[in-house]
């Protein structure tokens, strides 16, 4: 088996931020520039295809040979490419199968994405990293230039930049050393066979996208640029501001009105204000217009029209490994995971008036247009012709994957009968019977406590996780008052025990893991040591009931801010996005690994469904959304497929609901 690994420098017309590798990749003007390879851990060598340079041939035959794998960083480009290049069908899974991704191997073994984060975290050498100038490289030869009266080229070709493209050859080689450097120093513990083939489904499943309402998403860009310029006019005319979407000018502008001092014009901060009441109507309505103008949501549109590649379908929606802290999935582009849900009644009377551009009429039929806007932004998702969505969910699959893990079996009897869990956590926690429990009753009530005590609950949290589902889910602080609140936490951990003694036995067993070097089991779970002494690398890992393995990149114990020993690795901090130590407990570590086994159990059903003629356009969280032909769309089968059991979690209970449709929405 020969290993080749491939580095490419490419030209687009198209912005692939925006557009996406996909679009970008299909635009009439791209081209590679650069090819560079190493053979068997050999020299890195450039090829300069933008002068005439070729391939070589014994290079070729290897990089369509099964007998050879190809090695690149972010693989998905450099296949993708190649695929346009030589006008390789993409959907011949076969050549898929020999690729292998190094962003990936670094994300399964805890590092984060990122070539030259990658190298710093990893501690390569110097002159083992990615140059340093190769951004502004990039800038001069891969994207196109303003062109001016005195140069009207769009392009800096390589002859107008000899020097440049001189270093633009080496930074392409070097990355091709930065890879292998990276993939030697992890190649102690590879990508497992499984997380492979889910990589293989997940690009398949970006390469075949989704297609977009454009009638839709010209309208909605057509009726915000409308409602936008009249609410900012109405805003000038009552403030006198030159700029009323200026943060400083407003801040300013309403410190005089109120006489009190404005921090900053958040979302939650706007809406608290109107909820105390503004001093004056004017104050009033310019709070409401900020409001209007702060449905940031409605960019999702404009996102979606960059995105739109051949045939109408945005693709690359999906970051296998975007979440490596647990091997989740991220959004890009669109960013699925986090699109507004949709209340709307009448949804295909309200897409009819946006597509018109009838902002009078949507007015007057549901208030706020952009409100309205944004709730519609699911529907611009939409089958191909002939096609119907099957949209199917698991039903509470972190609170059934935390029972499994921890062995609480009244929950785990729950949803292998009724299901009602939020009923059945009240009951427990209140020791009421739970017939009384439904609509009708006055203990119905205590279902709304049961299901924010079972959302909020699950990994140590308190009072202050109970404050954040109030505000997440909505919940009038009336129907789950402060004073209520610490009573909520100790009748839930009460109710819960088996849960509780999880957190603690987690966090010992990491904790005496990384002080003692011995391996630990928890229940299902695996926790141990694992190093390599000649690269440096050691992580504290988990295994979990899948075989797939969590990594800590250099775990240790140290006081945290309370004076008490606690543990800490290195990771990407989620404020900052920077490489560095990160503390961590048994409750968050409880989330890791219930989230992660709950990635597991959807990656195995993605790989179900594909199999069983079902192809998945794309998914968010624990939700799979499949596209197929109106009369093979089948929720029941799709359903019956997600709630089979899990080889390596065969009393683990599933279920799945959902629903067919024309467009995408959840309520």
């Amino acid at each position: 088996m020969h290993h080749l690994n491939i580095d490419i420098e490419t030209y687009s017309s198209v912005d692939i931020k925006t557009g996406g590798l996909y679009k970008y990749a299909q635009a009439p003007d791209f081209e590679i520039l650069l090819f560079a390879w190493s053979l068997d851990g050999g020299p890195a060598h450039v090829v300069d295809l933008a002068q005439g340079e070729a391939i070589p041939d014994s290079i070729l035959s290897l990089l369509f040979c099964k007998d050879c794998l190809k090695h690149a960083y972010n693989a998905a480009f450099e296949w993708y490419c190649l695929c346009r290049h030589f006008k390789h069908p993409p959907f011949d899974a076969g050549w898929l199968t020999e690729w292998r991704d190094t962003m990936l191997h670094g994300l399964y073994c805890g590092y984060t994405a990122g070539l030259a984060a990658t190298g710093e975290a990893l501690g390569l050498p110097q002159d083992k990293r990615k140059l340093s100038a190769g951004s502004a490289l990039i800038r001069t030869f891969c994207v196109p230039r303003k062109p001016t009266a005195r140069n009207p080229s769009t392009r800096v070709r390589p002859a107008a930049e000899p020097e440049k493209w001189r270093l633009f050859k080496e930074y392409n080689a070097q990355d091709v050393v930065t890879e292998q450097e990276i993939e030697r120093r992890l190649s102690v513990w590879p990508v497992p066979d499984a997380v492979q083939k889910q990589w293989e489904t997940d690009i398949l499943i970006n390469v075949r996208g989704v297609a977009v309402d454009l009638d839709l998403v010209h309208g909605a860009l057509a009726c915000s640029a409308r409602v936008t310029q009249e609410l900012t006019q109405e805003a000038v005319q009552i403030s006198g501001l030159d700029n009323p979407n200026s943060v400083a000018q407003l801040s300013r502008w309403l410190e005089d009105e109120t006489g009190a001092e404005v921090a900053d014009l958040r979302k939650d901060t706007v809406a608290r204000m109107l909820a105390d009441g503004a001093p004056s109507e004017a104050v009033q309505r310019m709070l409401e217009i900020r409001q209007e103008l702060g449905k940031t949501s409605n960019k999702k549109y404009a996102a979606m029209d960059a995105g739109a590649g051949e045939g109408g379908r945005v693709r690359g929606l999906l970051q296998f490994y975007g979440a490596n802290r647990t091997g989740r999935w991220a959004g890009r582009l669109v960013q699925v995971q986090n699109l507004p849900r949709t209340h709307l009644p009448g949804i295909e009377l309200a897409r009819e008036r946006v597509k018109a551009e009838d902002v009078d009429t949507l007015r007057m039929l549901y208030g706020s247009v952009p409100d309205t806007l944004s709730q519609l932004i699911r529907t611009a998702l939409v089958p191909a012709p002939g096609h119907r969505f099957v949209d199917a969910d698991f039903s509470a699959i972190e609170a059934r994957v935390i029972a499994w893990l921890s062995g609480e079996e009244w929950v785990l009897d729950v949803f292998r009968t009724h299901g009602k869990i939020y009923e059945a956590t009240a009951s427990q926690m209140f020791g009421v019977p739970m017939e009384r429990i439904k609509k009708g009753n006055p203990e119905y009530d205590l279902r709304q406590k049961g299901k924010v005590a079972t959302l909020a609950m699950g990994y140590q949290g308190g009072v202050g996780a109970l404050i954040n589902a109030r505000k997440t889910y909505h919940i009038p602080e009336s129907e789950l008052p402060d004073e209520e609140l610490p009573g909520i936490v100790q009748r839930w951990r009460q109710a819960n025990r088996r849960i509780v003694a999880f957190w603690y036995a987690v966090e010992a067993a990491a904790t005496d893991v990384v002080r003692t070097g011995r391996p630990q089991a928890v229940g299902r779970l695996l926790f141990a040591l694992q190093g390599d002494a000649d690269t440096g690398q050691w992580f504290l890992t988990v295994t979990l009931p899948s075989g797939r393995v969590l990594f800590y990149a250099k775990p240790f114990l140290a006081q945290n801010a309370k004076g008490f020993e606690q543990l800490h690795y290195y990771g990407m901090n989620q404020t900052s996005k920077k490489w560095g130590v990160q503390e961590t407990y048994g409750g968050k570590l409880v989330e890791n690994i219930t989230q992660a086994v709950a990635r597991d159990c959807l990656a195995e059903n993605i790989e179900r469904l594909e199999a069983a003629g079902y192809p998945v356009v794309f998914h968010v969280h624990d939700e799979v959304v499949i596209e197929t032909e109106t009369e093979h769309a089948d929720l029941s089968a799709v359903c019956d497929i997600m709630a089979r059991p899990i080889p390596w979690a065969p009393d683990l209970p599933l279920k799945a609901e959902g629903w067919t449709g024309g467009f995408y929405t959840k309520d």
